[in-house]
């Protein structure tokens, strides 16, 4: 499997995403690599997969009743998460 290189600011920016995905990622301060990030493989159980499919039903049903796209939600939850960001 390819190591990614990316830089410390970048992981910490998109850390979630980078908890998601299975690749490893070589993690770097200015150009050398301080340190990796290697994902264990986790099966999410039956309950959890049913739980993210009830939400997944419910957020739909939010949005078909709000009007909303899912691309006005992403373009505010990333408001949203800037305004907290420049706060701390």
């Amino acid at each position: 499997m390819q190591t990614e290189r990316i830089g410390i600011r970048e992981f910490r920016e998109n850390l979630s995403g980078y908890l998601e995905s299975q690749t490893p990622v070589a993690i770097t301060r200015h150009g050398e690599t301080i340190g990796f990030y290697v994902p264990a493989r986790r099966r999410p159980n039956e309950a959890d997969l049913e739980a993210l499919r009830r939400a997944g039903e419910r957020l739909a049903a939010l949005l078909a009743d709000s009007g909303a796209s899912e691309e006005e939600l992403v373009n505010d939850f990333k408001a949203l998460r800037e305004t907290r960001r420049a706060r701390h």
